[in-house]
């Protein structure tokens, strides 16, 4: 029986822009299972970035349920929250990373914080680094990095703590196609290979073509699921 990393119940998130009220999400149910490549597809404004917000504990919702391994975020103090995100490894558009540590480095900051030993730390964002192509590249600042290349450091990164799920927002939107291919390439191999679970956030349908698992948003609700061929083979 497969684990069940994430799940959402009848989901709701409402808030006031100015004096206008805004249903974000109209109660969305969601189940991701340990090796779960899923992407959630939808417009600006279909409330997909505010269900990753949810499932990332960085938002509330204003009602309903968000579970992570059977656990109810709902219920955890301000410790506990920040203890869970640290086990979620996150992935955003643009890069995130700190400008003045090379490559190596900002691997390996996320490591800093569970109390893992310097050498220790060295030799797991060495061996992330070659897993996302990057073996020659460690000792380079993100200056010296193309689009592509920051890219698989912020995956590297996100994968430094051996996260539950890698939550990833529009990880192809400030970069080429070309380059949108690999790295979306690199992802797949990452679960395939690695077993890591991933949700991904995207309006771009070629992306969820490459995914296991794909939910179409409209309007703060789930509107069509699709399970991708190369999963049932």
């Amino acid at each position: 029986m497969r684990t069940r990393v994430v799940e959402t119940t009848n989901l709701k998130k409402t808030y006031m822009l100015g004096k206008v009220q805004v249903d974000a999400l109209r109660g969305v149910d969601l189940t991701v299972e340990k090796g779960d490549f899923l992407a959630i597809l939808g417009p600006s404004g279909s409330g997909k970035s505010t269900l990753l917000n949810m499932i990332g504990a960085l938002d509330k919702p204003t009602e309903g349920k968000v579970f992570i391994e059977g656990v109810d975020v709902s219920k955890l103090n301000d410790n506990a929250l920040a203890d869970l995100r640290r086990e979620i490894g996150f992935v955003f558009q643009f890069f995130n990373l700190i400008p003045r540590l090379t490559a190596r480095g900002n691997v390996e900051l996320p490591m800093a914080i569970p109390g893992l030993g310097k050498t220790e730390r060295r030799k797991r964002a060495e061996e992330l680094l070659e897993t996302v192509g990057l073996k020659e590249r460690v000792n380079h600042k993100p200056a010296e990095l193309s689009g592509g290349e920051r890219q698989r450091v912020a995956i590297a990164r996100a994968l430094a703590n051996n996260p539950k799920f890698l939550l990833m927002d529009e990880p192809t939107g400030n970069i080429d196609s070309k380059t949108a291919n690999e790295i979306i390439e690199l992802v797949r191999r990452l679960n395939e290979e690695k077993g890591v679970t991933i949700i991904v956030v995207t309006h771009d349908q070629q992306i969820a073509l490459q995914t296991k698992r794909a939910v179409q948003m409209l309007d703060g609700l789930i509107f069509e699921e699709k399970v991708n061929q190369h999963e049932s083979k």
